[in-house]
């Protein structure tokens, strides 16, 4: 492997950064990915201009990222012993966010439930760019359902995989791309040149882990034959080339239908078709969750079974 590690550490490790995640969550202060947020930002206001801006967005993004992931694979390269493997652990557990997927849906199926629509609208809005003031209790369980399922790939399955590949080093690279793809991968005439070379890369880094996570969700759908006709038949129209699979696949597996329209920045936008089978309620919030916790589940002991043969 790339990371030097072995097949058993990799498993070791694995677990030991989805505990750190399930006992402590996001860290409320000082996270990361926040001061990594506002640094990308900063290089993106000074490099951002009218010439040369695919060129500029490539600079930009080697110059917030190449750095840091050196830094990391040199603190574990020369630390060696326990102290390395924690920090292998400790970059997973920060590119993590398998819990903050359930603590930022459910209480969204919790408002559905108890009828607090101007609650469930708000919480929602924390979670998606759509515009949720007008939704209906259907289009926020559509919202949320499709969020985590697209999420399932890119906090919680993306890392994973990347860890196996390349350890430490390579679960910060995958997090700081997709990072900066959400950050600057937007179609709008400030980031459309700019954060080109951002979105193409965070589609190469995503593009077997979200192929995997889709036939997770095959495996383990309560409609296998409907989530894999789903990925082949839809995921080819929807214009992400990884969340199509991903998001076509698990609302296939829970026998939804998702997609359609939703409102970004007060414009209408119709989507293709996810799924087939009912519109979602609060409960498929909870569904969708079920699911990508047993995909973590299956990814994990997957690999542990395998470290086992190996050893």
């Amino acid at each position: 492997m790339l990371s030097g590690l072995s097949l058993v550490q990799v498993a070791l490790l694995l677990g030991a950064g989805v505990l750190l995640d399930a006992l402590l969550g996001e860290a409320r202060r000082w996270h990361p990915l926040v001061g990594f947020g506002n640094l990308a930002s900063l290089i993106e206001r000074i490099g951002n201009r009218a010439k040369w801006r695919i060129a500029r967005g490539a600079l930009a993004w080697a110059l917030a990222v190449l750095p840091l992931c050196a830094c990391a694979w040199f603190a574990i390269a020369h630390s060696g012993g326990p102290l390395g493997l924690a920090l292998h652990a400790l970059l997973l557990y920060f590119a993590l966010g398998l819990r903050s997927l359930r603590e930022h849906n459910l209480p969204i199926a919790d408002a559905l439930e108890r009828d607090d629509l101007a609650a469930a609208r708000s919480l929602t809005a924390r979670i998606v760019s759509r515009d949720t003031t007008q939704a209906n209790p259907t289009d926020l369980a559509k919202a949320s359902t499709e969020s985590l399922l697209e999420n399932g790939n890119d906090a919680v399955f993306g890392a994973l995989f990347w860890f196996v590949v390349a350890g430490g080093p390579g679960v910060l690279l995958f997090r700081l791309a997709n990072t900066l793809d959400a950050m600057w991968g937007y179609r709008t005439p400030r980031f459309l040149l700019f954060g080109r070379v951002a979105a193409r890369i965070d589609d190469v880094f995503n593009y077997v882990p979200a192929r995997l996570t889709a036939l997770s969700y095959v495996v383990l759908a309560d409609y296998p034959r409907r989530a894999w006709r789903c990925w082949q038949v839809q995921a080819p129209a929807w214009p992400s080339p990884n969340a199509g699979p991903v998001m076509a696949s698990g609302a296939g597996a829970l026998g939804l239908a998702l997609g359609g329209s939703a409102i970004y920045d007060g414009v209408a936008e119709t989507r293709p078709a996810l799924g087939l089978g009912e519109a979602p309620e609060g409960d498929d919030i909870r569904r969708a969750w079920r699911l990508v916790r047993a995909t973590t589940w299956l990814w994990l002991t997957a690999i542990a079974l395998a470290g086992a043969l190996y050893a």
